[in-house]
């Protein structure tokens, strides 16, 4: 199955596993993704004239090898046309 964005994964490894999310960006040259509200880091950002700094919170990339897209049971056209 193609992964993409706004497939709901599973994490398998790592401080969330076990977690579910939804996949926000794909970075398909390194074969990573990110999963809203998961692998949270912390970016330290200087200030500006145009931003104020300080620490943020993020998501970070997750190699796709550590995902597991969760199906979801959907009817097909098919399968409704018989009943």
């Amino acid at each position: 199955m193609i992964i993409k964005k706004g497939n709901k994964v599973k994490i398998l490894t790592g401080k969330d596993k076990n977690k579910e999310g939804e996949i926000i960006e794909l970075d398909r040259a390194r074969n990573r993704a990110k999963v809203k509200g998961l692998n949270i880091i912390k970016k330290h950002v200087k200030t500006t004239k145009e931003k104020k700094g300080g620490i943020f919170e993020k998501e970070n990339f997750l190699h796709l090898s550590n995902l597991s897209i969760i199906t979801e049971n959907k009817k097909t056209k098919k399968a409704e046309s018989k009943k």
